[in-house]
């Protein structure tokens, strides 16, 4: 089949490809870092209003993370255990503006 003037074929190998090939653990580290940058990065802007809630305590802690900006009319829940909640605490910026109900 020829294909048609002017169209390309990009070769490149998706990130989840890399990923299949890697330990199960250390693909789960990946995402975990993935996840927190992105919130990071939300985090900067300053008309984002944060909040976390304990939805589970047993067998271990979740929290719901709202994340929501009135300006931009986005909003985004994530569910986050304790110790990426915490390892996202260490961070000032979002210290300050996480209010954990």
């Amino acid at each position: 089949m020829a294909s048609r003037p002017g169209s390309y074929r990009i070769l490149s190998r998706s990130r989840r490809a890399v990923e299949d090939q890697l330990a199960p653990e250390l693909a789960a580290v990946r995402r975990v870092e993935r996840i927190l940058a992105s919130l990071l990065e939300e985090f900067r802007n300053p008309g984002t209003v944060v909040r976390a809630r304990c939805i589970f305590q047993e067998p271990r802690e979740v929290f719901r993370l709202e994340i929501s900006n009135p300006e931009l009319g986005y909003q985004r829940t994530t569910l986050l255990d304790r110790d990426v909640l915490d390892e996202l605490l260490e961070h000032p910026d979002v210290r300050e503006r996480l209010t954990l109900q």
